[in-house]
């Protein structure tokens, strides 16, 4: 199963069915993650706040790149800045904690979790 996906401005294509990551079970959502993208799954939505991008990480580690089961280009990912986090000063850092809990070089998508005004 490839998901259909949506060709954005930039060229880029996104998946438009993905595996949400939200209230997943500590423990299981690494064999969650490989077991969707075994399945055909390409776009992955996490967030910091869920507190599993530690293990999302090394499912993607175990699964995603050169020579393994998927490329990284054909990979989605999606994330998003918690609302702690809207300061300016609070941004870059919180996307590094991201990309290094995720063992990721780049995000596809990095969204305002929850954004309201200060």
């Amino acid at each position: 199963m490839t998901a259909s996906s949506v060709l954005l401005h930039t060229g880029q294509k996104m998946p438009l069915i993905g595996l949400g990551t939200w209230k997943s079970e500590p423990g299981q959502v690494k064999a969650a993650i490989k077991h969707a993208l075994s399945a055909g799954y390409r776009h992955i939505d996490c967030a910091s706040v869920y507190g599993n991008e530690t293990e999302i990480g090394e499912a993607l580690k175990e699964s995603v790149g050169s020579g393994k089961a998927v490329p990284r280009e054909e990979l989605f990912v999606t994330s998003k800045l918690w609302n702690t986090k809207h300061h300016p000063e609070d941004v870059e850092p919180a996307l590094r904690k991201t990309l290094a809990d995720l063992q990721l070089e780049y995000l596809d998508l990095y969204l305002m979790h929850w954004p309201y005004a200060f």
